[in-house]
């Protein structure tokens, strides 16, 4: 099977990658920002809120040794999808919870797999995460790719 692309929004793209970058299968990473409507953003733009992106994770990776099921496994299980532009102590529409799918078969997917978070009980409040067909993404820049491997930072909770 050919490499496909995931991008998922879960807060801080740092944490994210981190927990992306264990996953086998995953055979590329890249931090930067999808589905806002400024072109070519950078970090400082993106941050004062007024781009309409969200941080986000692009991901190659093989279906043949990971199903995009259990990334969404893994993106549900890395954040809150039920606060709306927050996660942990970052605030904005930057931080939004969002699935960008490349195709029907993707989108397909990712609704079944929140419907059925979303009926588990596992979230007392309502999941208010995005999914939104995949736009432009937008590279971040250098020092912000693998950010918590330069600093010696685990990342998130799997």
């Amino acid at each position: 099977m050919p490499i496909q692309l995931a991008t998922f929004a879960a807060g801080c793209f740092w944490g994210v990658e981190a927990a992306f970058r264990k996953v086998h299968g995953v055979v590329e990473t890249q931090v930067g920002f999808m589905g806002g409507h400024t072109d070519q953003p950078s970090y400082m733009q993106v941050c004062n809120g007024n781009t309409g992106h969200a941080e986000v994770v692009h991901l190659h990776y093989d279906p043949s040794q990971v199903p995009y099921e259990d990334l969404l496994q893994v993106f549900w299980a890395i954040h809150d999808p039920t606060t709306f532009h927050k996660q942990g102590p970052d605030v904005g529409s930057q931080y939004r919870s969002a699935i960008f799918y490349y195709d029907p078969e993707q989108k397909q997917i990712a609704e079944l797999s929140m419907q059925k978070l979303a009926q588990s009980g596992t979230h007392p409040n309502k999941i208010v995460t995005e999914i939104v067909p995949a736009s432009t993404f937008y590279k971040a820049e250098e020092y912000h790719q693998r950010y918590y491997e330069k600093q010696g930072i685990q990342g998130c909770r799997l």
